[in-house]
């Protein structure tokens, strides 16, 4: 029986240009580049067991996460808020490029977190073109803000142009949106799924589906922490403060809330009518709203878990 290899966690600090490990208690500064990659790897392919932490950075991450698995290290992309709060607990205050990749050392010493999975290719691709799509209509709806405020004609006539540029722009990438869904039979079929539900169209499923692909495997309590539409608890002895929602994935709430704001307009849905029923208990609006994105979120949930069943 082959005995298996103790893991040995190496901390990770990704920066643009660098990389910092902690491998072993040794520090190595290497090039965040291909051939630093190859030098990452190969530093790592000689100690048994070496299981990577690293920070999600925004995006410097994605490449050196990738060169990882293909050289088949595990690694695990943490939450830097979690690791922060960790080094916090320990009394570390100091923070530095070494220093960092030492609490990474530490943070999976004592957590063990698990190796993060390798991206689904077809989910990626979406994943990209959906962000694309949503940072295109941010810049949008400032511009026509900016439009709505100019005075000096030129400018208005340069955001006019700025207007129909990205409009064009977001057309293209939810073209492409389509054409990347049709290549991915299985996904489509359940972003079908999805979009049958009141409230929810092409878009909409996409968005979520591709931010949450676990959807259909998750129970309750965990589809509603995952996307941060679970009300954390606020209480200590009698003293009981307002709940609030929090953490998760932001940008599920943002696909979902314009899908709940369209369903609070609507008398004869099922979530439309508990939306009104809120609001007649007296609920805040926001509150409410809050209630049906994530209802809704559940539904999806349970949509795809009875998909899967029947094709089973």
């Amino acid at each position: 029986m082959t005995k298996k290899s103790v893991a040995v966690h190496a901390g990770l600090d990704i920066a643009k240009a660098t990389l910092q490990l902690h491998l072993q208690g040794q520090q190595h500064v290497l090039d965040n580049s291909e051939a630093g990659h190859r030098q990452m790897v190969a530093l790592l392919q000689a100690v048994p067991g070496a299981h990577v932490v690293s920070e999600a950075t925004g995006g410097y991450e994605r490449t050196v996460v990738a060169a990882l698995q293909l050289a088949d290290l595990p690694v695990s992309v943490v939450n830097p808020a979690q690791v922060r709060h960790f080094a916090l607990a320990q009394g570390r205050r100091a923070k530095n490029d070494p220093l960092d990749a030492a609490v990474l050392t530490a943070y999976g010493k004592a957590l063990c977190p698990a190796p993060t999975a390798v991206p689904d290719e077809a989910l990626a691709q979406l994943r990209a073109l959906v962000q694309w799509r949503d940072q295109l209509k941010e810049q949008l709806t400032r511009t026509r803000q900016y439009v709505e405020h100019a005075t000096l004609p030129f400018a208005r006539r340069q955001q006019a142009k700025l207007v129909k540029h990205l409009t064009t722009q977001i057309k293209t990438v939810e073209k492409e949106l389509a054409a990347a869904l049709a290549r991915a039979p299985r996904i489509q079929e359940q972003v079908r799924e999805l979009a049958t539900l009141d409230g929810v169209g092409t878009l909409t499923a996409v968005s979520v589906f591709s931010q949450m692909p676990e959807l259909g495997r998750l129970n309750r309590q965990q589809a509603a922490a995952l996307a941060g539409l679970a009300p954390w608890i606020r209480q200590s002895g009698p003293w009981e403060g307002q709940r609030h929602i929090g953490g998760g994935r932001a940008v599920i709430r943002r696909a979902l809330y314009m899908s709940a704001v369209g369903l609070a307009r609507q008398t004869q849905t099922t979530l439309g009518k508990f939306y009104h029923r809120l609001r007649a208990a007296g609920k805040p609006a926001k509150v409410a709203l809050t209630a049906v994105m994530r209802k809704l979120l559940l539904q999806m949930n349970q949509l795809l878990k009875n998909h899967a069943l029947k094709s089973a």
